[in-house]
C-alpha cells in the first residue's frame, strides 16, 4: 500500500484497518494480562496478609522489585535477557508475562489494603458461626473488600492499555507499533503517532464509563444490603 502521495486524512482513513488491528492486540494483551495479573495478586496479597514464612518474604522482595524498576526495563529482562540463559520467549508471550507481573504486583497492595481494611471483627464473628477462613475469606470479606479495590483496580487497568504501548519496543504489534509501521513508510509522522494518540483516548474513555457503571452497580447492591 503506497500512502506517500495521500494527505494526512486520507493517510488516517486508510490506515484506519490497520492500526485497529494493533488495538485489539492492545485490549487483549490488557485483558489477558490484567486477568492473570489478579491471580498473581490475590495470591501475593494473601501470603503477605497471612504472613507465610518465607513466601511472605518473596513476596515482598517481588513487589518491591516490580515497583522499584521501571517496566521498560523489565521486559527487555525477559525478552532479550532471558535468550542468554537459554529460555527464549515469542514477543508477546514476553510482554504478557512482564505486563502481568506488573499488574500483579500492584494490584495486590490494592487488594492487600483492602482486604485488611475490614474490621477484623468480622473474622471473629464468622468463626464463631462456624466458618472456616476461606469460607469467611470468599463469602464475608473479599465481597466488601472488592468494592474499596474496585475504583483503584479499574484505574491500573486503563493505565495498563495505555502501557501496552511499551510492548512495541519488543515488536509485539499492538496499535502504537502499527502506527510506527505506518509511519516508516508515509514519513507523516504527526498524523500517525495523533491517530494512535485519539485511539488510546477513546479506549480509555469507554473503559472509565465502564468502570463508573460497575461502581455505580456495586455501590447500589451495598446500599440495599444495608437497607
Amino acid at each position: 500500500m503506497d500512502l506517500s502521495g495521500a494527505s494526512s486524512l486520507q493517510l488516517i482513513a486508510q490506515s484506519l484497518p490497520f492500526l485497529l488491528r494493533g488495538a485489539v492486540y492492545s485490549i487483549g494483551l490488557g485483558v489477558g494480562s490484567m486477568a492473570i495479573g489478579l491471580v498473581i495478586a490475590f495470591f501475593v496479597a494473601i501470603v503477605r496478609l497471612q504472613r507465610v514464612p518465607v513466601l511472605a518474604l518473596a513476596a515482598r522482595l517481588y513487589v518491591s522489585f516490580i515497583r522499584g524498576t521501571p517496566l521498560l526495563v523489565q521486559l527487555f529482562l525477559i525478552y532479550y535477557g532471558l535468550p542468554q540463559y537459554g529460555v527464549t520467549l515469542g514477543p508477546l508471550t514476553s510482554a504478557l508475562i512482564g505486563f502481568s507481573l506488573s499488574v500483579g504486583a500492584y494490584s495486590s497492595e490494592i487488594l492487600r489494603g483492602a482486604i485488611g481494611a475490614i474490621d477484623h471483627g468480622q473474622w471473629e464473628a464468622a468463626t464463631v458461626i462456624g466458618m472456616t477462613r476461606w469460607q469467611t475469606l470468599r463469602r464475608v470479606i473479599l465481597p466488601q473488600a472488592a468494592r474499596t479495590a474496585l475504583p483503584p483496580l479499574g484505574n491500573n487497568f486503563i493505565g495498563l492499555i495505555k502501557d501496552t504501548s511499551l510492548a512495541a519496543t519488543i515488536q509485539v504489534p499492538e496499535l502504537f507499533r502499527q502506527a510506527q509501521l505506518v509511519t516508516a513508510r508515509t514519513f507523516d509522522i504527526f498524523a500517525m503517532y495523533f491517530a494512535a494518540a485519539a485511539i488510546y483516548w477513546i479506549l480509555s474513555t469507554i473503559l472509565a464509563f465502564g468502570q463508573d457503571r460497575l461502581e455505580v452497580r456495586a455501590n447500589r447492591h451495598s446500599r440495599r444490603s444495608v437497607a
